[in-house]
């Protein structure tokens, strides 16, 4: 992942307006490891349901504001993240929504997901088995980033739909 500015998260939210964005406490971008992140992401300390992410699609960032619910899975059972599609207890993985862009996310509409709730999907996929003569640690980390990608570049495309 390309490395981000204050000001580069801060105008890259699709779902929120200027004054919302301008709001947003930022994590401690001096402890960023960007080489290791697809995307950037962060639960808000003071107040827990809120989260946000940033991504690059092309050549510009993309912020998504995020809802946490207050609801959680069943203890005692197994989640997967949709994104990382990482195997977490349920405790672990929560219910994000967040509004669609534009009129539509002004007017209440929103899609949701499972996700994992320290939106870390980045480091998951970087916890790794050891090599076997079927499975190369390398391709393996090269599919899930793919993977991760190709999904959260979904979730946002859906965000961006209007209708």
């Amino acid at each position: 992942m390309q490395q981000l500015s204050p000001d580069d998260i801060r105008g890259s939210f699709i779902n929120a307006t200027k004054g919302e964005a301008g709001r947003v406490p930022l994590p401690g971008l001096h402890e960023v490891i960007w080489e290791e992140r697809e995307y950037l992401g962060w639960r808000d300390q003071q107040s827990p349901q809120r989260g946000y992410l940033v991504h690059w699609v092309g050549d510009e960032p993309v912020g998504l504001m995020l809802r946490a619910s207050e609801f959680s899975l069943n203890p005692g059972i197994a989640a997967m993240c949709s994104w990382c599609r990482i195997t977490r207890r349920s405790d672990e993985i929560t219910l994000f929504s967040a509004p669609r862009a534009g009129q539509a996310g002004r007017d209440g509409n929103t899609i949701g997901t499972y996700v994992c709730d320290d939106l870390a999907c980045s480091h998951m996929i970087r916890l790794l088995p050891p090599a076997t003569p079927l499975q190369d640690p390398h391709e393996l980390l090269a599919a899930r980033i793919d993977g991760l990608v190709t999904r959260v570049q979904g979730f946002t495309a859906e965000l961006m739909k209007t209708a």
